[in-house]
């Protein structure tokens, strides 16, 4: 595997360059790189030997990492390295494989790497095999009824699904919500994954509804969505990993 280092502190950069190393030893590192304009210039050269994987901090010495990304419509997977919570959701609507927090814990680290050359094998087995999506197998739309009145949604229009008071409700993006005659078991059979995930037991979410991920203490994750509820949603910890994974793809 060749990776490239995308870091302006070098203690860091060499700190994460033996990390890498003591997890795999046959990783190879093309180059380390301390600003924006010198990761454009290499990655842009066509004789340069490009990366399988990116380490890129966020904040670097002219700029923000997310500039490589949007200026080149870079698709080389990422693992953000970063000191800061904040731009989660940001660097997962990149091509990112992980987001690991300063200090990188190795055990983290280990795991980034392990689902990186998972995905990685995945996709070398699909890629000769993949046709075009079968969408017309997910649901596109629900019939819901209010008093003597009925409405359909489309599912492209649907923020989330909730359990209340033992019913399942959908909530739309324009704030309003109607009881449905499925559970959320069931919907998650009928429903695109690639746009829905189930975050605990009693939500389940569209991606386009993600405002905000915080990241509280280790193993918990709070969700901001749109439109907003009253109360705080979390991530279940069991599947915090598979999460990560859904907003990656």
């Amino acid at each position: 595997m060749k990776i490239l280092i995308v870091e302006d502190e070098e203690l860091s950069a060499e700190r994460l360059h033996k990390l890498i190393l003591t997890i795999d030893s046959s990783i190879h590192l093309l180059g380390l790189f301390p600003s924006v304009l010198q990761t454009i210039g290499y990655l842009a050269d066509e004789s340069s030997v490009k990366p399988d994987l990116i380490f890129l901090d966020i904040h670097l010495e002219d700029g923000e990492g997310f500039r490589i990304v949007e200026s080149l419509n870079l698709m080389i997977p990422i693992i953000f390295t970063t000191a800061y919570d904040e731009y989660m959701l940001k660097a997962f609507k990149t091509n990112s494989i992980d987001y690991l927090l300063k200090p990188i814990n190795p055990l983290e680290l280990q795991a980034s790497l392990t689902k990186f050359k998972k995905l990685s094998e995945t996709f070398e087995k699909r890629i000769t095999i993949e046709q075009v999506p079968d969408t017309e197998k997910y649901k596109d739309r629900f019939l819901c009824t209010a008093g003597s009145r009925f409405f359909t949604f489309k599912t492209t229009e649907i923020a989330y699904f909730t359990i209340e008071q033992r019913a399942t409700f959908l909530r739309v993006f324009d704030g309003r919500h109607f009881a449905v005659e499925y559970s959320l078991d069931r919907l998650t059979q009928i429903i695109d994954p690639r746009q829905f995930f189930r975050i605990n037991r009693t939500m389940l979410i569209c991606f386009n509804a993600i405002e905000n991920i915080q990241i509280i203490s280790a193993g918990k994750l709070r969700l901001e969505l749109n439109p907003a509820l009253s109360k705080e949603i979390y991530v279940s910890p069991d599947r915090i990993t598979e999460f990560k994974i859904w907003l990656g793809k």
